[in-house]
């Protein structure tokens, strides 16, 4: 490579023709030496970093230790009500307010936890031939009185489910109160409606009905709370409220403290 940079200086000096060829080659060869040098440093800098942080050349890593591949995750334990209602009374009268709150929030947390495992545990087993799925009840709370408490259950066999969601959220009693505020059967020229106004076990309910996710009965229990259930591939109307008639919504009304 050295003699060829010489080879062209010379032939630079003496051939002024031969000048732009030169400078082109000469230029191109700059280039492909810059190339090669920043290979070779970029090659010798990954190395160096492989060294320090234990990586083979093949990419595996030596030094680091195995991946986590298990574990059960966290364990839920609700807040214990009895302790936290201590803690506040006791941060109230040492005038720490912040603390007393956040101990009320928890206690509150509890209390919430509890009414929901409570009725999970009163649900049936088996409604209209679908199990519990276990494994996806769920009751989550965000401790503030009553306020965005949820309790989930869901049933299934094949391709049959029913959901049963028990919530207090603003949103969907807004919008049930809304229909419910018009009064009376809603009427449509369509050969078959989307939602009416209902009866279930003596609340006043809405009904509705979509193709692709099935029926859905929304009820408000009460002031704050409205239970709502979901059927996917249940035949008709009828055999979907069936299979509501196995739910005791007085008991969860009365569980809940609505009336």
């Amino acid at each position: 490579m050295k003699n060829l940079f010489k080879l062209l200086i010379v032939m630079f000096l003496i051939n002024p023709f031969l000048n732009s060829h030169a400078q082109g080659l000469l230029k191109k060869i700059k280039q492909k030496v810059g190339q090669a040098t920043d290979r070779a440093i970029d090659k010798k800098i990954d190395q160096s970093i492989d060294k320090s942080v234990g990586v083979s050349p093949a990419g595996n890593n030596k030094n680091s230790g195995p991946g986590n591949k298990g574990g059960a995750g966290l364990i839920t334990v609700p807040p214990n009500v009895n302790e936290n209602l201590k803690d506040a009374g006791a941060s109230f009268t040492a005038n720490n307010y912040g603390e007393a709150r956040y101990s009320v929030q928890q206690a509150m947390l509890g209390v919430e936890m509890e009414i929901g495992k409570k009725i999970l545990k009163e649900l049936p087993e088996t409604v209209a031939g679908l199990k519990k799925i276990t494994d996806d009840d769920q009751v989550t709370s965000t401790g503030w009185g009553w306020a965005g408490l949820t309790i989930q259950r869901n049933y299934r066999e094949n391709d049959r489910q029913l959901d049963l969601v028990i919530a207090n959220n603003s949103v969907w009693m807004a919008a049930v109160n809304m229909y419910l505020a018009n009064g009376g059967y809603a009427q449509t020229t369509n050969s078959q409606q989307n939602w009416k106004q209902t009866k279930f076990k003596g609340n006043r309910a809405i009904i509705e009905f979509d193709q692709s996710s099935g029926y859905k009965l929304s009820v408000p229990l009460g002031q704050t709370s409205l239970i709502v259930f979901n059927g996917i591939n249940f035949d008709t109307e009828s055999s979907f409220m069936n299979a509501l008639s196995a739910f005791d919504v007085e008991g969860i009304k009365k569980t809940l403290g609505e009336k």
